[in-house]
């Protein structure tokens, strides 16, 4: 069973190992990847356009109202008097409606907090999709050292077959000896196709957290960023309330939505139109001026004004939800920067160097016959796994950099002077 389903994995990653023999990939840096993203990145274009339509927006704000004007022959006029005269009839109407000052002020102030809304939109979509392909980035390159940690397992379990296999042939060790190795070489086999298939599927995020053309192929090769240390918990949450742009964003949309409350409440106000006309008849010209005043009688915007104070009320409670959701994903992140920094520093104080060295001490003895293979397969699992969690612990704690960096609790990392 253990074969045949090694056997589909091969058969399954045939295609993808073909492909990749086709289209060479491009070696790409974070830096390159960061520096694609401003360049292909949907989102960012979306986020720009929409400041593109609030600058209309403020246009359209400041523009005045038009004139209606008319003019032409409106019939004509026929005498059934004695001395009365006959002929057309002709004119011209003017209408030109006026705005008060304090209704201008308040829906060019809307659309203005429009604009900031779209600023702080661009940097909030920003700092998402610098983290989004930070994060695509290096679980690429944690999936490319998981493949070459099973690669290397693989190497040292068909080194020990072998070593197995001579000896089973000259009679120094039994059968059942070589069944088990050939049984951890298959397993390994195994581990190594799964991880080929992790490493496509994290390629495959990467290109689409980019957002580059089709057909680009993309080999990541970069190192780690190097610890920082993290001032206290407390500073940093003052630091992400006061500066990040999501709360900026919320902030400015509760400012808004009082804007538009404003703005309902002085479309109330009747807003009046200034007309004038004339009228012409054979035997008589008038002019006429005037103005005409709506009355908010029947209609006074019940609707719409309690429609505004609802939206400012969800507004203020959206602007809460998002400082709680920063605060926890704040907390979140620090606990998991120190977890991982614990853990790093763990390994590399001498916990691999101890199962290096359990692995070491069992093939002596196993070569010396002391021990049997399954000692030997034993202290290769606990060192295959020390190395992965190791891996793993490296790219967490990076993984919290990323998002750390996404809160603004750390300054943007480069590796460029």
């Amino acid at each position: 069973m253990l074969r045949w389903n090694l056997l589909i994995l091969l058969w399954a990653a045939l295609p993808a190992a073909s492909q990749e023999a086709a289209s060479p990939r491009k070696t790409l840096t974070l830096e390159d990847a960061l520096a694609l993203a401003e360049q292909y990145n949907p989102r960012l274009k979306a986020a720009a356009a929409f400041i593109d339509g609030a600058e209309a927006g403020i246009l359209t704000a400041r523009a005045y109202q038009n004139p209606d004007v008319s003019l032409g022959g409106f019939g004509g006029q026929r005498s059934h008097m004695a001395g009365a005269p006959s002929g057309f009839i002709g004119g011209w109407a003017v209408n030109q409606p006026l705005e008060l000052p304090s209704l201008r002020r308040a829906r060019v102030r809307t659309a203005e907090l429009g604009r900031e809304t779209g600023r702080f939109a661009l940097a909030e979509t920003r700092l998402t999709v610098r983290a989004g392909v930070m994060q695509a980035f290096y679980d690429t390159l944690r999936r490319k050292g998981e493949v070459e940690l099973a690669h290397d397992n693989l190497q040292l379990l068909e080194d020990l077959e072998r070593r197995v296999g001579v000896q089973v042939k000259v009679g120094e060790a039994a059968r059942l000896e070589l069944v088990r190795a050939e049984a951890e070489v298959a397993t390994a086999r195994i581990q190594l196709e799964s991880g080929r298939l992790r490493l496509k599927t994290a390629r495959a995020a990467l290109h689409a957290a980019i957002g580059a053309p089709n057909g680009v192929e993309f080999d990541p090769r970069d190192s780690l960023h190097p610890p920082v240390p993290l001032p206290a918990l407390d500073v940093l949450r003052r630091q992400v309330l006061g500066a990040h742009p999501s709360v900026a964003l919320a902030d400015n949309e509760l400012r808004r939505a009082d804007s538009r409350l404003a703005l309902e409440r002085e479309l109330l106000k009747p807003q009046p139109t200034v007309w004038a006309d004339m009228f012409r008849q054979p035997d008589v010209t008038q002019y006429r001026a005037g103005v005409t005043l709506p009355i908010p009688l029947w209609n006074k915007r019940q609707g719409p004004i309690a429609e505004a104070v609802a939206a400012q009320r969800q507004t203020a409670a959206i602007a809460d939800m998002r400082r709680l959701e920063i605060q926890a994903a704040l907390e979140a992140a620090y606990g998991q920067y120190e977890v991982a920094s614990q853990q790093v520093t763990m390994f590399e104080a001498g916990t691999l160097k101890e199962a290096e060295a359990a692995v070491s001490a069992a093939e002596a003895a196993f070569r010396f016959g002391e021990r049997g293979i399954l000692e030997v397969l034993d202290a290769q699992r606990v060192l295959r796994g020390a190395r992965l969690e190791y891996l793993n612990a490296q790219f967490d704690r990076e993984s919290a950099l990323i998002a750390l960096e996404q809160l603004g609790a750390i300054e943007p990392r480069s590796k460029k002077p």
